[in-house]
């Protein structure tokens, strides 16, 4: 399975999640508000669903998801604004906290590279934009792959990207899924 395919099916899960229109604790309806854990996990049950993934496919410790003789996933979440549409705190820390052992995008690649089980493995992050953009997440991405490639070593696959716009929640209206292998 080609990680791109692997992408579409993950926006494909999360847009089918959004759609529900069911909200996350008190916030506004739509997938934006989830967490990382509570989204992994209906990510993973919309892929149990599907044949080409069968009913293996569970979350863990670590990695977030395993996908057995497939893929093994790590997940981030970024999101600048939060459900009332005020710009979020230290939105972008998830990312880039370039240091091991750490819960950042960059400290689960590191754990990926030294993962050892058999499964091709590969670093997700779910990225929600107003539309138009008021934040724009492209340099954040940008940002995580100079720190990933130039200053931790990390060997990154080219960076697949799908897009999905017309969500339902008011703030977090474009879905982003951003993807990498980790060698």
């Amino acid at each position: 399975m080609e990680l791109e395919s692997l992408a579409v099916d993950i926006a494909d899960a999360i847009v089918q999640v959004d759609s529900s229109g069911e909200c996350f604790r008190a916030f506004q309806p739509g997938v934006g508000p989830y967490g990382e854990p509570q989204l992994v996990k209906l990510i993973a049950n919309k892929l149990s669903q599907l044949p080409r993934y069968g009913p293996g496919v569970r979350t863990k410790r670590n990695p977030d998801l395993l996908i057995p003789n497939q893929w093994a996933l790590e997940f981030k979440i970024t999101r600048p604004f939060g459900d009332n549409g005020k710009e979020a705190e230290s939105w972008s820390v998830n990312l880039l906290h370039p240091y091991p052992g750490n819960v950042s995008a960059l400290g689960d690649c590191m754990k990926l590279a030294s993962y050892t089980g058999d499964e091709h493995r590969a670093m997700f992050v779910i990225g929600y934009e107003n539309f138009p953009a008021k934040i724009d997440l492209t340099p954040l991405i940008d940002s995580f792959e100079l720190i990933a490639r130039n200053i931790l070593a990390l060997k990154l696959s080219s960076r697949v990207e799908i897009r999905r716009n017309n969500l339902v929640h008011p703030v977090h209206q474009t879905l982003r899924v951003f993807a990498w292998e980790v060698f």
